[in-house]
């Protein structure tokens, strides 16, 4: 059990590394580019998903990083959901769920950069 733990905050430090294991991986089983790329958005976004919550976290000296992005996405279900049901009149699970899973994954790429360039700069300037 241990070993898992240390597995997923090794994977949820480094994002990338998830990434670029799923994406090859899957190359090398289904020979299709895209469908890799697309499986490797979604197995990566769980892990953006705790790597930019915990920078959030330490960045502003709070507990709530992991819920307010929770939110966030709830939220952009709801748009994205109420939008659906407004053109189409019912509303599809799955492509929703999709919609809202790569949107986060986007924003969350995002915001792990930005939280890691500002984090670095505020541990530089409390050691200097």
């Amino acid at each position: 059990m241990e070993l898992l733990q240390n597995s997923v905050i090794t994977l949820s430090v480094i994002p990338f590394i998830p990434f670029l294991l799923v994406y090859f991986i899957s190359i090398a089983l289904k020979k299709d580019k895209k469908k890799s790329f697309l499986l490797a958005m979604d197995v990566t976004t769980l892990f953006l998903l705790l790597s930019v919550s915990a920078l959030f976290n330490i960045i502003f000296q709070n507990n709530f990083g992991f819920y307010l992005f929770l939110l966030i996405i709830l939220i952009a279900a709801g748009l994205i959901g109420g939008a659906q049901n407004r053109l189409k009149g019912k509303v599809d699970g799955k492509r929703l769920f999709r919609a809202v899973w790569r949107l986060s994954f986007m924003l969350m790429s995002i915001g792990y950069l930005v939280f890691m360039f500002v984090g670095l700069i505020q541990y530089i300037s409390q050691v200097v």
